[in-house]
């Protein structure tokens, strides 16, 4: 019985990863193929593809992880704070985002942090 709730829990988040991704006007069987599905998710983010390779990295994966994550909610309307659950909440995030009525807004990348400019000391 409990394998059953689990492969229903796996069925239903692929689902909201699918439906994210078109959503994205993105092909939706790219949710489901390893690898390839993190690329996509660069590509809907807006960020550079070189970010996948990252993530093969370990303790840099999970911050890149967590950047693209609220990046792929910025591009849907949502705050920071859903970017964090759907990085670290996926199984409820993801269908929420699929299912629910966010759109797709396919803004341009997020400008880099400038730091700000020195003033010279005084002496």
């Amino acid at each position: 019985m409990v394998y059953v709730i689990y492969a229903a829990l796996i069925i239903f988040v692929f689902a909201g990863w699918w439906k994210a991704f078109e959503k994205a006007g993105q092909p939706g069987w790219a949710a489901i193929v390893p690898i390839y599905n993190v690329y996509i998710l660069t590509k809907i983010a807006k960020k550079p593809g070189i970010w996948v390779l990252f993530l093969f990295i370990p303790i840099v994966n999970l911050v890149i992880m967590i950047l693209l994550s609220i990046e792929v909610a910025r591009q849907f309307g949502k705050g920071t704070g859903f970017g964090v659950g759907l990085a670290l909440l996926g199984f409820v995030f993801w269908p929420i985002l699929g299912f629910g009525d966010a759109k797709y807004q396919n803004l341009p990348a997020a400008p880099a942090p400038v730091a700000p400019a020195r003033r010279p000391s005084r002496r």
